[in-house]
């Protein structure tokens, strides 16, 4: 992060470099970051006994558990809180908005991976918030922005876009995963992909991790630090919207019993965002030097750097409390 900030302020062009080109959206850099990022771990995930998954009642009550925490209570969170802190600035307002309606199918994969949680349960929960993204992105955003919030701007965001950002960022590395697993295992035996193949190809997850985030504040560096304001006024709800939602969470599956993997896979499903389907509407909705762009942007620069410290508190409680998987 502070090698991405300094390159952005220092090496001149660095940022308009990196942004130059885009795809669904969002800078060229950053998608294949966000690709190379989830394709290990899904790698991972047995697709092969899924299946079986779904034959048990648990899975149906994790999967309204979360449905309910990421489609009704976090968007409303999020709102109260962009309300609450920034009465005065409904361009930077809306930006949040968005952010706390794309419900994140990328990088949460990346926080349940390194905190030990469930990978198989957290591709499950992926995919189906992404089914209901698809469906529910562009007429909740409507609700929120110009219904609720009574918008003067012009709100016309449409399905496709929601949908091509679940394609690119869950589809493409899924159907790579899935078509990588069931070649290799029939070619080459179970035995060998998990034992070289899978400890081979892991490391490339942190790898695109630290390259995203590298490419992340350095093509928003400059802008951080020449609106700095801003920047500090949507950051600040941001930060309570991450703590309050991942240990809301976290309290009530301990509570219920839920196992810790499966207590951090919904933990960390809940508290992450799309953040690439919220610049992508904000920048076609609003326009790329708009406020609302700018708050959409500064979502992912304070959610890596939360959920990361995120990753090892868990890690923490669980030692503490002796929470078993």
């Amino acid at each position: 992060m502070a090698v991405g900030i300094i390159l952005g302020n220092f090496v001149p062009n660095t940022g308009p470099a990196l942004q130059r080109g885009t795809f669904v959206g969002v800078s060229i850099p950053i998608a294949i970051g966000l690709l190379v990022m989830m394709y290990p771990i899904l790698c991972k995930v047995r697709f092969e006994s899924l299946h079986r998954v779904f034959r048990t009642r648990e899975i149906w009550i994790q999967i309204a558990f979360s449905v309910f925490v990421n489609w009704i209570v976090a968007p409303f969170l999020m709102m109260g809180l962009a309300w609450a802190f920034l009465p005065d600035q409904p361009d930077l307002r809306e930006g949040l908005i968005l952010v706390g309606l794309a419900r994140c199918i990328a990088m949460v994969l990346i926080w349940t991976n390194l905190a030990g949680g469930d990978n198989e349960y957290c591709a499950i929960l992926v995919a189906i918030n992404a089914l209901l993204q698809m469906v529910l992105f562009a007429p909740l955003a409507v609700l929120f922005i110009k219904i609720i919030s009574h918008s003067h701007n012009q709100v016309a965001l449409s399905y496709p876009t929601a949908a091509k950002s679940v394609a690119v960022f869950l589809g493409i590395p899924m159907g790579a995963a899935i078509l990588t697993r069931f070649s290799i295992r029939s070619v080459v035996g179970p035995r060998w992909y998990d034992r070289v193949f899978i400890p081979w190809i892991s490391p490339w997850s942190l790898i695109g991790l630290l390259f995203t985030i590298l490419v992340l504040f350095a093509s928003q560096g400059r802008q951080v630090v020449h609106q700095i304001v801003s920047v500090v006024r949507v950051a600040a709800p941001l930060i309570v919207y991450f703590m309050v939602v991942f240990f809301a969470t976290l309290l009530v599956t301990y509570r219920l019993g839920f196992g810790y993997k499966l207590a951090a896979a919904q933990s960390f499903t809940a508290a992450s965002n799309n953040f690439e389907l919220a610049i992508a509407v904000a920048v076609a909705t609003f326009g790329a030097n708009s406020n609302q762009a700018l708050a959409s942007t500064v979502g992912p620069l304070i959610e890596v750097p939360v959920l990361l410290g995120l990753v090892y508190v868990v890690k923490r409680i669980a030692q503490v409390v002796g929470w078993k998987a």
